[in-house]
């Protein structure tokens, strides 16, 4: 019997076999904070981005605390021969940029929630362009499900995966081996949120707020002043979410 929120075991199976492998050998892992995970239930995950890599070491970190990540990707994936097979078998969620379609991928999404599943925003809607890696301004996609649903926003803060290939990098860097950190944080409080109307200041400002406390909170993923990276990708924002 399938879980709730879980693909199929075929799917599950063949993306373990993947990831796990190229988890182990790119990384070590110092994983904190999954304690604070619901096992069971929506719920909803707000994450930094800071490389094309961390989505695959984010997800191992779900796997293994009992957790599926569903995770929103462009729609353009889906029509790609054999790669959009994949991501439709995996329960990712389409997101149709910059279109009238656009709602759909966050009314998806609170169906998925009711069904029990584990979405996984990236509020940004792209890697972070901050000179230090700072989370930038988020969207307000991740707050008005949360508002829609009533299910728990859990920041997840992490840190290492652009020591390994920074955003616009073409080689990945892979030794010595990099140290892989993430900090799953206390739930957001949306209570005071709920009460006034949901701007895009007010949405958008709570996961960033709790990603700046989980990185200070571990010496690891905000202790130190992050290292500085050299990108040729224009300084433009897109997004997954309104």
């Amino acid at each position: 019997m399938r879980r709730p929120g879980w693909p199929s075991r075929f799917w599950v199976t063949l993306a373990v076999a993947i990831v796990k492998p190229i988890s182990w050998l790119l990384v070590r892992k110092d994983w904190r904070g999954a304690e604070r995970l619901p096992r069971n239930g929506g719920i909803i995950l707000a994450v930094n981005h800071l490389s094309w890599l961390d989505p695959i070491l984010v997800a191992h970190y779900l796997y293994n605390n009992g957790r599926w990540p569903t995770i929103l990707a462009k729609s353009g994936l889906f029509s790609v021969p054999l790669l959009g097979h994949a991501v439709r078998g995996l329960m990712a969620i389409p997101v149709h940029r910059g279109s009238a379609e656009a709602s759909r991928s966050l009314a998806e999404s609170e169906r998925r929630i009711a069904e029990g599943a584990c979405v996984m925003f990236y509020p940004e809607g792209t890697c972070t362009r901050d000179p230090d890696l700072w989370p930038m301004e988020g969207k307000t996609g991740a707050a008005r499900l949360a508002l829609a649903t009533g299910a728990p926003v859990i920041p997840v803060a992490h840190w290492g995966a652009q020591e390994i290939l920074p955003y616009g990098g073409k080689r990945p860097r892979i030794w010595p081996r990099k140290t892989f950190h993430v900090l799953a944080g206390p739930p957001v409080d949306l209570r005071s949120t709920r009460a006034f109307r949901c701007t895009p200041t007010s949405c958008a400002r709570r996961p960033r707020t709790s990603w700046r406390r989980s990185r200070h909170s571990s010496p690891s993923c905000g202790g130190r002043r992050p290292r500085r990276h050299r990108s040729s990708v224009p300084r433009t924002t897109d997004f997954d979410v309104r």
